[in-house]
Order: structure tokens, then C-alpha cells, then sequence
């Protein structure tokens, strides 16, 4: 993997006519990432390029695309991204600006520029991405919340997505922990999605930050969230899947991750579970299997922050404290009343008030269909 070359030219401009620019460059339709970088590799920054002659952009990037590049009139997209960075916490960060993640420039598809809510210092701070499924089992959502918070604990700065389940799991364990966490999202800034997501976001925005590569007003467009997932495994030292059935886009993150040359940890499940699957598949084609914060730890070789006395531990590392003797009938995979009285040789009474009573103590989850579910705390 080639790193991608710094912009060249002489030591860049910050002031808002070098961000319009940049800005002029990238909200120009029909003018890609890809378009972009040639035109920056070619002629430096990109007040140089808006000075140069129609015919040495149409040799770098063709006729139709100089067209484009000195007829699109986009000066109200600009005027409105201008006064969007002037709002408190709000910036645009540019390939040339000393604080853009400089992890992102080892990956072949750097955005130009990214639009960032709330603090950017972490966007250069040693990550570690965590992401699964969207529809993951009561376990899965601990898992991930507890392995973010034992993480963020240490000084990892946990990045996800802002989905619903696994994501929103990773991002609050790390707020839990009073650590940092980026939400790269697949809309504009301006707009969060999914919706029930948006006291996260602002929450993210005060103790962490919010990333988005693309233009203001950017609805939720389906393509545009497998896209984004380059950057959640870019800027991060490994990728952590927590669930993921066969056909998840976590998959495709994980795959990322691997081509980038991050390193990719899996969390394995029951065999029974299709959430576990995407898991298991991974594990099969070399990722690492992980059971302890500990283990993602050794293998980043990361010493951590740990402050004195009060490390969290994630679930799976807690000391063993005796259990109940009906968790270890019902095991870790679903099972059904029946099933755990024929296995109990309980009255279906006595077992509904224990089962009530393991619930409400964090030890199991009752799922849909009369089933339940050991969490792993043990």
C-alpha cells in the first residue's frame, strides 16, 4: 500500500480563501475523489489549480471534467460550509492541515477534506475501531459496550460508526469511561442518522467527535455508508467485530481493515447464533480471536494509560464469583422454559421467579419467543 503524497506546493494557506478552495474543489458534482487527488498530485493546492489553463487540466483529467472543474457556479454550497466551520467546535480540515489524521494518508482514498464536530486532537491519537451487527443479541451489546469502556480506559480512542447496536454499544462504553471516540457517519454533519441516534451525537460532539467526508445536507444514502467504513478501519490500528452475520457490512470493514494492513480481531460466539457467523468466518480466514480487552491489548502491544487504582476491566476479564446453579443449566446458548425444566426438573413456577430474579441481577436477558439467554459475566 502506497501512502498517499503530501499536497505539494509551498507551505499551504489556512485562511478562508485557501478553504474556499479546497471547498470549490470538492462540491464541485461529477468531480470525485479520485479526479481530485490527480489534480492535486498534478498542480499542488487547489488555489493553483483554479489558475491554471484549460488545457493543462484537460491533459491531467480530461475535457469534460475541466469543464466542470471552471463552469460549476457552487459559491452558495461554499458560502454555507465557510459559515457552517464558524460555529463553536465545528471545523474543516483540509490534506494539508497539520491536523488532519495522518493515518488516513497511508489509505489509497483519502478524502480531500472532512468536516469534524468536536475535538480534534483525537483524530491523531492511537485508535481502535469496534463495529458488528446492527441486530445483535443482549450479549453482543455488553460485549461491546465492555470491551469500548475497558479499552477507552487504557487511552484507545474507540471509533464507530453511530449505527444503531454494536455502534452505539462501542460509542457509549468509551463515553462511559470518560475516553475519547470518533463517529465517522455516511451523511452530511448536518444531519445524523439514524435519527434516535442524535443525543449520542451531541454527546460525541462534546467529549469526542463527529466526522463526515461529505457535504452539508448529505441525506442517508445507502452507498455512502459501506464508503465511510474505510475510514472507521483507516484511522485505527486494528478493527474489533464484535457480531456480524454472514452478509454484514462489518465484514466489509473488516476487509478494509486487512487491506489496509490493520490489524482485524473477531469475537467468537455460539454456533448456533447467525450473528456469530460473520465471527466464525473471520476467525477461519486469520483474524484474531479475541475473549478479553486484554487480549486486543497485548496484540496492539499497547501499553495504555491506566490510572491507579481503578482500572475497569472488561465483563470477560472479571474475577469468578460463585454463580447459580441454573446459569450453568441454561448455558450460554437460547433455551426455552421447557427446555430449562426438563433440564432443572424445576416446577415451571419456581423457575419463572429464579429467572426473574437473574435478569434483574444482570445475569441473563429473556428474548423474543419465551427464550433466554446467559450473559456472559461470569
Amino acid at each position: 500500500m502506497t501512502p498517499t503524497p503530501p499536497v505539494s506546493g509551498a507551505c499551504p494557506d489556512t485562511g478562508p480563501e485557501a478553504l474556499a478552495a479546497w471547498l470549490r474543489l470538492t462540491l464541485i458534482p461529477g468531480i470525485g475523489g479520485e479526479t481530485q487527488r490527480k489534480l492535486l498530485a498534478a498542480f499542488g493546492l487547489p488555489q493553483h489549480i483554479f489558475s491554471t489553463s484549460f488545457s493543462n487540466l484537460r491533459a491531467v483529467i480530461g475535457d469534460k471534467a475541466a469543464q466542470l472543474l471552471l463552469n460549476t457556479d457552487n459559491d452558495r454550497a461554499v458560502a454555507a460550509a465557510l459559515q457552517w466551520a464558524e460555529g463553536e467546535d465545528q471545523h474543516i480540515l483540509t490534506l494539508a492541515d497539520a491536523e488532519y489524521p495522518q493515518a488516513l494518508l497511508e489509505i489509497p482514498d483519502p478524502p480531500s477534506l472532512l468536516y469534524v464536530r468536536g475535538r480534534c486532537e483525537l483524530l491523531n491519537q492511537t485508535a481502535l475501531a469496534i463495529v458488528g451487527s446492527r441486530n445483535p443479541t443482549p450479549q453482543g451489546v455488553q460485549n461491546a459496550e465492555d470491551f469500548a469502556e475497558s479499552l477507552a480506559t487504557e487511552g484507545l480512542v474507540i471509533v464507530s460508526g453511530l449505527a444503531i447496536g454494536i455502534d452505539t454499544a462501542a460509542h457509549r462504553g468509551a463515553l462511559k469511561a470518560q475516553g475519547g471516540s470518533i463517529a465517522f457517519i455516511g451523511t452530511g454533519i448536518d444531519r445524523i442518522y439514524p435519527a434516535r441516534n442524535l443525543e449520542l451525537a451531541h454527546q460525541l460532539a462534546r467529549q469526542g467527535c463527529v466526522v463526515s467526508e461529505f457535504p452539508l445536507g448529505t441525506p442517508a444514502i445507502a452507498s455512502n455508508f459501506p464508503r465511510r467504513n474505510r475510514l472507521i478501519s483507516g484511522i485505527s490500528r486494528g478493527v474489533l467485530v464484535v457480531e456480524a452475520a454472514p452478509q454484514s457490512g462489518s465484514l466489509i470493514t473488516a476487509r478494509l481493515a486487512g487491506e489496509q494492513g490493520r490489524e482485524v480481531f473477531a469475537i467468537p460466539g455460539s454456533i448456533h447464533s447467525p450473528q456469530s457467523r460473520g465471527c466464525h468466518q473471520l476467525i477461519k480466514q486469520g483474524a484474531k480471536l479475541v475473549e478479553t480487552a486484554e487480549d486486543v491489548r497485548v496484540e496492539l502491544r499497547w501499553a495504555g494509560v491506566v490510572p491507579n487504582s481503578g482500572r475497569f476491566v472488561a465483563t470477560t476479564d472479571r474475577l469468578h464469583t460463585p454463580e447459580d446453579p441454573l446459569l450453568a443449566l441454561l448455558g450460554f446458548d437460547p433455551c426455552s422454559l421447557d427446555e430449562l425444566a426438563e433440564r432443572s426438573s424445576l416446577p415451571v413456577e419456581t423457575l419463572n421467579t429464579r429467572l426473574l430474579q437473574l435478569e434483574l441481577a444482570g445475569e441473563l436477558c429473556s428474548l423474543p419467543g419465551g427464550r433466554f439467554q446467559r450473559l456472559r459475566t461470569g
